[in-house]
């Protein structure tokens, strides 16, 4: 991957920082934003684990070159200031939409409001997971799509999870997941004549910060590093049917399986399917 130039976005924590961090063990050069620019920022007034500075410290030996952008995806300015700055490069081979602050602030004056009925959701947790996280992929995609045509090859991204397809414990999560994997299809209905590809990929249960702090309320056994994912990115991009997925909603742990990748543990992700949700 050494000649491959990668966009993630928020990529400070979480499932971003662990496809930055894999991308960049391989040699790719791997630009990333963020909001949370250093670990102080990221400690105080109850700000999530990480952030920008401690990615580039847990990047610095890797060979990879890691490029910062720092970026608050709720302002339509600033993502089109990174992408302003990614087509001056004249170069990207990866985009991965990625940031997503709908996980933030579940509980709210000791109340946890995730799981409420849709009639009882906080407007804010729309605007999070719609108006900046779907807003800001499309927005990027639409920035940067260009560069990749004229390359005449790129793929593009969207993390996505299950809940676009069986209820997960809000509406307005499965409604955000699910205009993810549309906007994923229709994205490569487009690019197709391009050989451009863009996918939904799910991840399964990711050992992110948060769920690490909350282990003793998951069962890990069958979990997956934030860096397994990226792996699964590395061999989608060298995928020679990669054109034949495109369009497609993809499982992260069964794409592992069919190019034979483990995780940083050596642990292979057992997939779960549509049969695992329908009958939960």
């Amino acid at each position: 991957m050494k000649d491959v130039v990668v966009l993630v976005t928020g990529a400070s924590r979480g499932v971003g920082r662990g496809i930055a961090l894999a991308l960049l063990a391989e040699g790719a050069t791997v630009h990333v934003t963020g909001r949370t620019r250093s670990e102080a920022e990221a400690s105080s007034g109850g700000n999530r684990a990480g952030s920008l500075e401690g990615l580039a410290l847990e990047a610095a030996p890797l060979p990879g070159r890691l490029v910062i952008h720092q970026c608050d995806h709720a302002n339509d300015a600033e993502t089109e200031r990174v992408a302003e700055e990614i087509r001056a490069g004249n170069r990207l081979d990866i985009l991965v939409n990625n940031a997503w602050p709908g996980y933030e602030n579940m509980v709210e004056n000791d109340d946890f409001t995730w799981p409420r009925a849709f009639w009882e959701q906080p407007l804010w947790r729309w605007d999070a997971m719609m108006g900046t996280a779907l807003r800001a992929a499309f927005i990027m995609s639409r920035a940067v799509a260009p560069v990749m045509i004229s390359a005449q090859r790129g793929l593009i991204v969207n993390i996505s999870f299950w809940a676009a397809q069986f209820y997960d414990g809000n509406a307005i999560y499965g409604m955000a997941k699910a205009a993810a994997d549309k906007m994923a299809a229709d994205f490569a209905h487009d690019l197709r004549p391009h050989r451009v590809a863009a996918v939904a990929l799910y991840p399964g249960l990711v050992r992110t910060e948060a769920v690490m702090q909350n282990a003793e309320y998951f069962d890990l056994s069958n979990s997956e590093s934030p860096q397994f994912i990226g792996r699964v990115i590395s061999g989608l991009w060298r995928d020679a049917a990669l054109m034949s997925k495109s369009g497609k909603v993809l499982v992260a742990a069964e794409l592992g399986q069919e190019y034979d990748i483990a995780d940083i543990n050596g642990y292979r992700p057992v997939p779960l399917t549509a049969a695992d949700f329908a009958k939960s």
